[in-house]
């Protein structure tokens, strides 16, 4: 009776936290992915050339976060498969084994987009940065020839902010699944000393 309680306990867990993890890494793909789309970056690129300095591994890296992030939120559906599963109470419920698989694959997921959106993060800051050194200084923002900061830097900054945050979100996700099937420690008991002169049995 307790195993079954702690069983749907888990499930009830699983499901909470999978449809939050879903549909809030869900909502910032779909933002990420609609900003490199609204900003047209082919032709921007083209047009921009020039000014887009160092912009080029910091896009392709938010790119790959991106492309993480839909196999992230993919993992988020499986826990919600698996915590229907669980709650169903059928002989065909996922083992242990399978469930912490599932579990490493999303914090996989989670680390290696994480990873890659921090890079690419660190790329987009130090072109702008380097455009924004360009610039004259003043109150007006006029520039120095033809170094302003195209809108393409700053968009991409966002979108890479998005996909950072989901992934973000999954990590925390993730470790608190982990933290969740870890089995309970329990103390041993420690053994008293024998005093001096005699011996231990």
């Amino acid at each position: 009776m307790a195993d079954r309680l702690e069983l749907q306990r888990i499930a009830s867990a699983f499901r909470v936290v999978g449809w939050g993890a879903f549909w809030s890494q869900l909502t910032l793909a779909l933002v990420s992915a609609g900003v490199l789309a609204f900003n047209s970056i082919g032709s921007e690129l083209v047009s921009n050339r020039d000014k887009a300095i160092g912009l080029g591994p910091g896009l392709s890296l938010t790119t790959l976060a991106l492309l993480i992030l839909a196999w992230g939120v993919w993992q988020d559906w499986g826990l919600v498969r698996i915590s229907r599963s669980l709650a169903s109470g059928s002989s065909s419920i996922p083992s242990k084994a399978e469930t912490r698989a599932q579990v490493k694959r999303h914090l996989l997921a989670s680390l290696v987009g994480i990873t890659f959106a921090a890079i690419g993060y660190q790329a987009l800051s130090g072109s702008l940065t380097f455009q924004a050194s360009l610039q004259q200084p003043g109150l007006t923002g006029t520039s120095v020839g033809n170094n302003d900061i195209p809108s393409l830097v700053m968009f991409t900054v966002m979108a890479n902010t998005q996909a950072l945050t989901s992934h973000l979100i999954g990590l925390w996700v993730s470790l608190w699944m982990v933290q969740r099937l870890a089995p309970p420690y329990t103390q041993q008991p420690v053994k008293a000393a024998a005093p001096p002169g005699r011996p231990v049995r």
